[in-house]
């Protein structure tokens, strides 16, 4: 039976430039007839955001601007260029019907400008042309309203420099004192290595490579202002070399943090270099990272609704994964990643050979953002976490907090905390003072680092889900099983439940699952066709469970199944430990037909016991 559901991108081999102008063109080709009859305003939802309904409309009009202007400014071709003229000079009209309104302080308005100014700044006389004097100007004042207007403080701050990357391609001068001041705070954020924390708290996630170097190497390509050209470019390729670890063999970028229905915009920091001209790492390897991941996203066509558009979500769509800040059109952020089109077929870039993936040898420590990274198999990369959690964002626990991220399995986010499978909680510890009702996970620490015991690297951190519950959490990574070990002290009775990777309970068939679920004292295992998840107390002392969570809730799958251990604790202290796996389809070779326990008492777990209690004796 053929699908109903849109699938522009099957088929595009995204080997070239062409193809990833093809890419772009097939996301950019149902908007068009969306835009309302003034071309200023694009709804393609009715949900709502924290901003109002005029502020979403300009974000539907000014994010495919992402992936058109450098389409445009490479040569590229569309026939809709003048509705998005017309929209400009109508949005920017205060007599106009559709006319924006004016930009306040800390106003959604100002992020959606950013697209505005990269646009002017590359093809301007597609998005003005031979506009009247008077049009001209009226664009001109609502867009100096980025440099007076007070920007949220984090990396809002670029949007006051990317406008004023276009108001110097149209011959303004913008306001010096403005750009300092916004590069006074910008460089407030960096840490150092290449990361920045995105504003006053301590979450280090994708905006550090899709907004912060994203603008800073477009600013350094466009702005002639070496000085500060040559800092952007720094960081970024010190960055560069870290953040490729976030990156499996087959392009699937780490899933970690908020913002993630912004999709491939991950892969924009890879194309952005290449835009600055920066060659970080050669441009192979470039290159590589970056079609590899649009190829992994053009493979997946659940993330664009049946009209083609993108969808909130992550590997289909599920607003429950979204933020607050999320509206239908919020996913076009994703064109970022076409940046690369600006640039003619014989750039070095486009001209490299695309080389193949160059995994790390070993864990990768990471302790600006509080990781460390290993590959689970050929193609998966896991990384364990601590200390980043953060309460700005909606389901922060899930989206900071977990204890270990994939690749190919994702994460999990809360439906609400009462009962396991409402809470989902996939890679985390969660405890329940009220008999199993309601539950609490690891949100933000009060301490953590990541430590070296045995010449191994360790991450630690302390936390307390009440004030009078203390929990000390060691995770260490075994390629290609990680260990946790928890010491908790605590004044209240408890019942306790530790989470494995949640795999995808449904098989080739729609309307069966073909999973094989067991669960034992001290164990439990998920295969499916998806590959295997698997967890194992160390010490025996808790029962296994298979957690069947509320649909929609795994980023990468709809319906899943989380291998959980239980157990319960008095008033008093206790130490827990467990073993951790979970492989692809294609590299889960555990054999079949063997009790739970006994098909792994000859393998791995003997070591790992042995390994455990060296590491919790340190």
């Amino acid at each position: 039976m053929q699908s109903a559901w849109p699938a522009p991108l099957i088929g595009n081999p995204l080997r070239s430039r062409a193809d990833v102008a093809r890419m772009a063109e097939a996301l950019l080709a149902p908007l068009p007839g969306l835009l309302s009859p003034g071309g200023a305003r694009l709804r393609l939802g009715t949900a709502g955001a924290v901003y109002d309904s005029v502020a979403a409309e300009l974000e539907g009009y000014a994010r495919p601007l992402w992936g058109l202007a450098p389409l445009a400014a490479g040569g590229g071709q569309f026939a809709a260029w003048p509705r998005w003229r017309a929209g400009l000079l109508a949005g920017t009209d205060p007599a106009h019907p559709e006319f924006w309104g004016w930009p306040g302080d800390f106003d959604q308005r100002l992020v959606e400008m950013a697209p505005i100014g990269l646009a002017l700044a590359l093809v301007p006389e597609r998005l003005l042309g031979d506009a009247p004097p008077l049009a001209r100007a009226r664009v001109i004042a609502w867009l100096r309203r980025a440099e007076t207007q007070r920007p949220v403080d984090n990396n809002w701050w670029f949007f006051r420099l990317m406008v004023g990357l276009g108001l110097k391609r149209l011959g303004e001068r913008p306001d010096t004192a403005a750009e300092a001041e916004a590069h006074a705070h910008i460089d407030g954020f960096h840490l150092g290595d290449g990361w920045y924390r995105d504003g006053p708290t301590d979450q280090l996630d994708h905006y550090v490579g899709f907004a912060f170097h994203y603008y800073g190497l477009v600013h350094a390509a466009l702005s002639g202002d070496a000085a500060t050209g040559a800092a952007f470019r720094a960081r970024a390729r010190a960055f560069a070399g870290e953040f490729r670890h976030w990156f499996g063999a087959d392009g699937a970028a780490l899933p970690i943090g908020r913002s993630l229905t912004y999709r491939f915009a991950q892969g924009a920091f890879w194309g952005a270099l290449a835009f600055a001209g920066e060659e970080a790492l050669p441009w192979g390897e470039i290159k590589g990272l970056y079609l590899r991941h649009l190829r992994w996203w053009a493979a997946r066509p659940t993330i664009l609704t049946r009209e083609g558009l993108l969808s909130v979500g992550y590997a289909y769509a599920s607003a429950l994964q979204g933020e607050e800040y999320n509206t239908a059109a919020s996913p076009y952020w994703a064109l970022k990643a076409f940046l690369p089109l600006a640039l003619p077929e014989d750039h070095p870039f486009w001209a490299a050979d695309e080389a193949p993936d160059r995994p790390s040898s070993g864990i990768v420590a990471q302790p600006r953002p509080g990781l460390l990274l290993y590959r689970a198999g050929r193609r998966q990369v896991v990384a364990l976490a601590s200390g980043q959690a953060s309460d700005r964002h909606r389901q922060a626990a899930a989206k900071y907090g977990k204890m270990a991220y994939s690749t190919v399995f994702g994460f999990s986010v809360e439906s609400d905390i009462r009962g396991l499978e409402r809470g989902c909680f996939d890679n985390t510890l969660a405890l329940s003072d009220d008999g199993g009702t309601t539950w609490r996970q690891r949100g933000a620490c009060e301490a953590a680092d990541i430590r070296e015991e045995g010449g191994i690297p360790i991450l630690w951190s302390r936390w307390r889900p009440w004030p009078d519950v203390v929990v000390e959490t060691r995770l260490v990574p075994a390629a290609p099983w990680h260990l946790r070990l928890h010491s908790i002290r605590s004044r209240r009775a408890l019942h306790l439940a530790e989470g494995g990777f949640a795999i995808d309970r449904q098989g080739d068939d729609p309307e069966a699952d073909a999973v094989r679920a067991e669960a034992a004292p001290g164990l439990a295992m998920v295969r499916a066709p998806a590959g295997l998840s698997l967890l194992c107390d160390l010490d025996g002392g808790r029962s296994g469970q298979v957690v069947r969570a509320l649909p929609n809730t795994n980023l990468m799958a709809p319906r899943t199944l989380i291998p959980t251990l239980r157990g319960t604790l008095s008033p008093g202290r206790i130490v827990l430990r467990c073993a951790v796996l979970a492989l692809p389809e294609g590299e889960a070779n555990l054999p079949e037909g063997l009790p739970p326990l006994a098909r792994l008492a000859d393998g791995p777990l003997p070591w790992l016991r042995r390994f455990a209690r060296r590491i919790l004796r340190r």
